[in-house]
């Protein structure tokens, strides 16, 4: 106080004037810029780049993270299509983009390079854990969803024979015929690797036929009764097959969560309020109909997918 008013005589005189001008001038309505949270201030010239790598759940994970972004004030640049895994996570380290969509497991078994962990919570807390550590990057909530390798049937089929689960299925598989890639017969995680998990898983056939839609065409067909699928292709969705389940959970979780720089989340801690309210919302039903809708007849942009989803479910009110 003493370094501002020096004359300690002008005060008084101060005080008067200040209360006289306020009586007399009306108070004015704060401005826009004023008004706002800080936060709002700090985000509406940042950029966020958003990366994916290249499969269409990526694209529409990504977009689903970039219109948020956008409803929360970020400026977006979307580097859409990256590459796989290392390509993507090299590009997060180096600082490239800031964030994109991974799924557990791959972190914890490709990046990390650490042995499968069956509980869904501890596969998330030791990708958490080793990404902080070793390349300061953090992952925000994941989505339910378990985009894993998978078997389905129709439903007519799994009425058919009652078989739900990998265990029906290892019993029966002597009355059926399966088709997938032909790696399925001689990776670990595939054929053989069933067959040590459950027991069992002796077909009647097993017939190659790619990754790609003729997989599918032949279980709608009829030419196989068990198809070699992933947890959210969209023509589960598209074809109301049922996932049969895997109830000794052979095959690892994957389940889907931005993974993001944590010098950019420590300036702008709104991008986890932003993207963690969509995480319980991506079911595996959900994600399987969203990649229909690009992958199936309808061939929409993952974009104009991603929007129309986060519009039906009120998040960009």
């Amino acid at each position: 106080m003493n370094t501002i008013f020096k004359n300690q005589r002008l005060f008084p005189l101060i005080l008067l004037v200040a209360f006289v001008l306020g009586a007399c001038t009306p108070v004015a309505a704060p401005t826009a810029q004023l008004a706002a949270p800080q936060s709002t201030a700090a985000v509406k010239d940042t950029v966020i780049s958003v990366g994916s790598k290249d499969f269409t759940e990526e694209f529409i994970v990504a977009e689903i993270y970039a219109h948020l972004l956008e409803h929360a004030g970020f400026k977006v640049e979307r580097k859409l299509n990256l590459g796989g895994t290392p390509i993507a996570q090299a590009a997060l380290v180096n600082g490239d983009i800031d964030l994109y969509p991974e799924y557990t497991s791959t972190g914890l078994l490709t990046v990390l390079k650490q042995k499968p962990i069956q509980d869904a919570g501890r596969i998330f807390d030791a990708v958490k854990k080793g990404y902080e550590e070793q390349f300061k990057l953090t992952w925000l909530e994941p989505s339910p969803f378990n985009n894993t390798q998978a078997l389905a049937m129709t439903q007519a089929s799994s009425d058919q024979y009652a078989i739900k689960t990998y265990s029906d299925l290892a019993e029966k598989a002597p009355k059926l015929v399966l088709g997938g890639p032909a790696e399925f017969l001689e990776r670990e995680d595939g054929i053989k690797g069933l067959q040590q998990a459950y027991g069992g898983f002796e077909f009647k056939e097993i017939k190659q036929l790619g990754t790609g839609s003729l997989r599918y065409q032949a279980l709608l067909d009829g030419q196989i009764d068990v198809v070699v699928a992933f947890g959210t292709d969209g023509a589960i969705k598209g074809n109301n097959l049922v996932l049969l389940k895997d109830d000794k959970v052979f095959y690892p979780i994957y389940n889907i969560a931005p993974v993001v720089r944590m010098d950019t989340l420590e300036k702008y801690p709104g991008i986890a309020t932003a993207l963690n309210k969509v995480a319980p919302l991506l079911t595996d039903d959900v994600m399987s109909g969203l990649n229909w809708q690009v992958d199936g007849p309808d061939k929409k942009e993952p974009a104009d997918v991603a929007k129309a989803f986060l519009e039906q479910n009120g998040l960009l009110q």
